[in-house]
């Protein structure tokens, strides 16, 4: 089994960057500019904004074994959640709020799936095979993902309409 040294930053780098755009831009219709990827944003994370007070996210969770092993945390801020799912379902506010909370939860693990899938197979494009885990969701406002040792981490920063999206990659380093 091939380890986590034979996959370059660059390769998971292009990997996320096209399967957050593409995923983004179709399932929400967006235009070529509708989502870009931000460089830089480690120091920036947890996603705190300048007062300290912490805002709430959904967080998607898909993990990839086989020949690359890891998981994949999508974060979106609640609100953002929210007009996605009403995008993507076709409903207003008011239906979402009479659904409730799982129909989001539902969106978003559909939404991480769907950009972890599309991750996933540019690394079996590359050589190294793996599936997917089902997806999970995470819901909060002041927590952060630790990995253990033996993990790398890769975090890529997002915006479609102004909205942030954080894509945060743990690939184990090893057999």
């Amino acid at each position: 089994m091939p380890a986590i040294q034979e996959i370059s930053e660059q390769l998971i780098r292009t990997n996320i960057s096209r399967a957050v755009c593409d995923v983004f831009k179709t399932m929400l219709n967006r235009d070529e500019s509708g989502v870009t990827m931000h460089e830089g944003v480690a120091a920036s994370w947890p996603p705190l904004p300048p007062d300290g007070e912490a805002i709430p996210q959904v967080v998607g969770t898909v993990g990839f074994i086989g020949d690359a092993n890891g998981l994949i945390y999508l974060y979106l801020p609640e609100t953002f959640a929210q007009l996605v799912t009403c995008h993507l379902l076709g409903m207003d506010a008011r239906e979402l709020e009479e659904a409730g909370d799982e129909v989001i939860n539902d969106a978003i693990g559909e939404l991480t799936n769907m950009t972890v899938g599309s991750f996933k197979s540019g690394l079996s494009d590359a050589g190294f095979p793996c599936k997917l885990t089902i997806p999970s969701i995470l819901r909060g406002s002041n927590f952060c993902i630790e990995p253990i040792s033996n993990v790398q981490r890769y975090i890529y920063s997002f915006e479609s309409s102004g909205h942030r999206i954080v894509a945060d990659i743990l690939m184990k380093a090893g057999d």
